[in-house]
């Protein structure tokens, strides 16, 4: 009888359990794996929602490679990439560093940094389209008063894809860096202490103490950085809308151009597992990086 109770707890507990995360998995495979599983098939078909759909095999991935404006976006996309991954991690990273201390003023700028996380893409697009008005934006009266000639940020091929970038950076710093604060306060003081005794500086206790403690949080921020970036739509979507002369013309941005601007969604699938595959190889690239740094 003793050994019957813990049983039927058991039991219990376990129901309990599948009860709990079964409208999760249940919304997992209504949302992600039956909408994946639709596009993967929909990749292989040549399909516009209004007609007939007909099977292709694998002629949209030929097409994509073929493609010479998929290859403009790809490179646009790794262009976005590379500069936006670095300097959200920076950004983020110093501003954690920046801001982890028990004082008043430090909390008060830690919810400021946050807000823009919070806020909606379109109001941060809305003051970022002011500040970078060629005319009369913040950014270009600045630079006016120290005698240089702002560039038309948004309306110079140069410049468009690098005021998106300086954008999104600010936009989303705010979320790693809660996220290396968190990391931050779990570095043990003893070794931060101990280091300082021995001579070490500033520089030397965070290269030698800090990274190695926070390396598993660069990893996943890294990682979350990388997905992002690859997948950045929303801003090249308002500020620019893929221009001047594509030069902001992102993968997402031409995946929903052909999907729901033209009507072709067999070949905007096809971009989209194309994209998925890139995605996964850098993701794993970054972890066996970031794997080896940490051994070192």
């Amino acid at each position: 009888m003793v050994t019957s109770v813990p049983r039927a707890m058991r039991a219990q507990q376990r129901r309990s359990a599948w009860l709990f995360i079964a409208l999760p998995v249940a919304l997992f495979l209504l949302f992600m794996l039956i909408p994946l599983g639709m596009a993967l098939v929909l990749s292989f078909f040549d399909y516009s929602i209004v007609g007939d759909s007909d099977f292709v095999g694998i002629a949209n991935y030929v097409k994509a490679l073929n493609d010479p404006i998929f290859w403009i976006a790809l490179r646009n996309t790794a262009y976005y990439t590379v500069l936006y991954v670095p300097g959200g991690l920076i950004v983020a990273l110093g501003t954690a560093l920046l801001l982890n201390r028990d004082a008043r003023v430090a909390r008060a700028f830690r919810t400021v940094f946050y807000i823009p996380v919070v806020s909606s893409t379109v109001a941060t697009a809305a003051i970022w389209l002011w500040l970078l008005n060629p005319q009369y934006g913040l950014i270009n009266n600045v630079l006016r008063w120290v005698g240089i000639d702002g560039p038309a940020w948004l309306y110079e091929s140069q410049w468009a894809m690098i005021a998106i970038v300086v954008m999104s950076v600010w936009a989303g710093f705010g979320a790693n860096m809660i996220i290396y604060l968190a990391a931050l306060q779990g570095v043990p003081n003893e070794l931060v202490e101990a280091a300082r005794l021995d001579g070490a500086g500033a520089p030397r206790v965070f290269w030698h103490v800090t990274r190695p403690a926070i390396s598993r949080t660069t990893f996943l921020i890294l990682t979350l950085l990388l997905i992002g970036a690859f997948q950045v739509f929303d801003q090249a979507y308002v500020l620019t809308k893929g221009g001047p002369g594509n030069s902001t013309l992102t993968l997402v941005y031409y995946i929903y151009d052909r999907g729901f601007g033209r009507l072709q969604m067999g070949y905007a699938s096809a971009i989209s597992f194309i994209l998925f595959l890139i995605i996964m190889v850098f993701s794993l690239a970054n972890a066996r990086i970031t794997a080896k740094g940490s051994q070192s």
